[in-house]
């Protein structure tokens, strides 16, 4: 008998499906707008974590919001973590900020950075990861090996 190991089944393909499915079921509450496909891209992820005052879908949107970010964070620290870790493309501080800054934070990178409205939430959340919270340079001494 087998024993799965979950993180070795997100890392050959599992994560791929929850985060599309996650970001397809989240379509629908994410915005009014249709889109032009079944992509949900950078620019309806801000809408979502910045919806307008007196939005009646406020709720719904900022779940949206927080359940892609922490769905892109947790996958990326699944990925930078182990012994065959990939290099982190974004490295958040301690004391870690939280949700509503982080999404704030997004809202006003997602409108500094326009030319990424239509790449996929994912991606667009990995940009601004890397943008805001870059990560330190590594050793010189790890650079040598």
């Amino acid at each position: 008998m087998h024993s799965l190991n979950p993180i070795r089944a997100l890392r050959r393909g599992g994560l791929a499906l929850a985060v599309a499915g996650c970001a397809l079921a989240a379509q629908p509450a994410a915005a009014q707008a249709q889109s032009a496909g079944p992509v949900f891209s950078t620019g309806e992820l801000a809408r979502a974590c910045g919806p307008a005052p007196g939005d009646a879908n406020a709720l719904a949107s900022r779940s949206v919001c927080y359940a892609v970010m922490v769905a892109v964070g947790q996958s990326h620290a699944i990925y930078t973590s182990g012994p065959r870790a990939a290099r982190p493309v974004f490295c958040l501080p301690d004391p870690s900020p939280t949700l509503e800054q982080i999404s704030a934070r997004f809202v006003s990178w997602a409108a500094a950075n326009p030319q990424h409205a239509g790449t996929r939430a994912a991606e667009g959340v990995l940009r601004f990861g890397a943008a805001t919270y870059a990560c330190p340079p590594p050793a010189a001494a790890a650079r040598r090996r």
